[in-house]
């Protein structure tokens, strides 16, 4: 009763305020942080026309979840040609590289605000018959008009951190409502599934993490070969992924370590790639060397930093880097995906604060393939005893790809899809 309540709560409090939401969206616009032309996308009101057929909804909310998507995009079009595909997404970053990696015939959409009107637009125009939501997202108002008409939805590759799942337990009545708009949650880890059971969902399975399947990050040859040739054989390490107050501390260690190793290249590679000309200027202000991607400078000559402040070129930075630090886990943020550096032969770092990957992160520890630094001077010692011994920091990923999680995923989900082509009469307008 108590969470009835809370959603109805929420639900009142959320439409009430989707002028307020709307209006920050465009003061997200005016700094890139939303598309402005496609802001409608974000009210619910489609950018695309909609195709005939049954369409599976999947929705992930960042980069690192929509390229775990990939994958199964892939399995899912090969098993079921007939479907029509819409993945949704929030960030103009996720949004941009997957209108360069979904496979033809695949839409993208952003993702509604989660205010009644919004959700309800969204689903009357596009009509999914399955919804399949990535990790971790629990947004009540769009769950509850997926639910009311009866319309399967899955959480894949599901994660809840112990955060989260302290969170969550405060208020259970409203968790296990929220959870139970599930059909099945496919949690990535074991530790994972047992949370979602303990807050109420049902038919909770673990096949493992879809990001072991997705493909190593992508690098143009052509960018690879010459900045291959601009770093030589000079000592280098990347800060990948990297949040405001984590630039600061790699600065200080690139000039610790720069005394020691002449011509040390740091790169630093901003999660968020507008922040690119302020990481910048922080640096030079610093007295260090800094050189900036985006604005077309070179790789600094002597010692310096490199701000790669652009987009979809991390696999870049991966394969030119045997170091590779993880960013967003010297700061309490959760971390970003390990396993793209260490696919890709390098030695990973990441600090303590790697919640929203802790079973990727053990598991690579385990494996020799990570090691957690505490504090900047950890960080900074060991990057020292890897330069020292180049070998080190050069070791195989060893990480075997995912095919089996893939087929046990699409195993799960495929029954609930349509059985049979059914026409759709024209959407109308939104």
């Amino acid at each position: 009763m108590i969470g009835r309540l809370a959603l109805g709560l929420y639900a009142a409090a959320t439409s009430a305020a989707t002028p307020l939401i709307h209006w920050h969206l465009r003061r997200r616009a005016a700094t890139g942080k939303e598309d402005r032309a496609r802001l409608g996308e974000r009210a619910g009101r489609a950018g695309l026309p909609r195709p005939p057929g049954p369409l599976v909804w999947l929705h992930a909310a960042s980069v690192g979840e929509a390229l775990s998507l990939l994958p199964l995009v892939e399995a899912i079009r090969a098993a079921r040609p007939d479907l029509v595909l819409l993945v949704t997404t929030a960030t103009v970053t996720s949004a941009t590289l997957m209108s360069s990696r979904l496979p033809a015939g695949a839409l993208h959409q952003f993702v509604p605000v989660d205010t009644p009107a919004a959700v309800r637009r969204f689903i009357a125009f596009w009509r999914p018959s399955v919804a399949l939501w990535v990790e971790s997202e629990l947004w009540p108002n769009a769950l509850g008009a997926l639910r009311a008409p009866g319309i399967p939805v899955f959480l894949i590759n599901g994660r809840m951190s112990e955060r989260s799942f302290r969170r969550w337990s405060s208020m259970s009545g409203v968790a296990r409502l929220v959870l139970r708009a599930f059909v099945s949650v496919l949690a990535q880890s074991d530790a994972d599934a047992e949370r979602f059971r303990a807050l109420g969902a049902r038919d909770v399975r673990c096949f493992g993490n879809l990001k072991l399947a997705a493909e190593p990050l992508p690098a143009d040859e052509v960018a690879l070969a010459t900045l291959r040739s601009a770093f030589a054989e000079r000592p280098r390490w990347v800060a990948a992924s990297t949040h405001d107050g984590e630039e600061a501390i790699v600065g200080r260690v690139h000039r610790t370590l720069a005394v020691r190793h002449s011509g040390l290249i740091t790169v630093i590679v901003p999660r968020h790639p507008q922040r690119g000309p302020s990481i910048a200027a922080l640096l030079r202000s610093e007295g260090l060397a800094t050189t900036l991607r985006s604005a077309a400078d070179p790789v600094p000559h002597g010692e310096g930093v490199y701000v790669a402040d652009t987009l979809g070129e991390l696999g870049l930075w991966y394969r030119l880097c045997p170091i590779a630090f993880v960013g967003g886990t010297l700061i309490p943020h959760g971390g970003h995906n390990p396993i793209e550096p260490a696919r890709l032969g390098g030695t990973v770092l990441a600090g303590p604060h790697m919640d929203n990957f802790r079973s990727m992160a053990d598991d690579l520890e385990v494996r020799g393939l990570l090691k957690t630094v505490h504090s900047e001077p950890a960080l900074a010692a060991a990057i020292e005893g890897l330069l020292n011994d180049p070998r080190r920091g050069l070791r195989s990923g060893g990480m075997e790809g995912g095919a089996g999680v893939i087929a046990a995923v699409l195993g799960a989900i495929a029954p609930s899809f349509p059985t049979r082509q059914r026409s759709h009469p024209p959407a109308g307008g939104n």
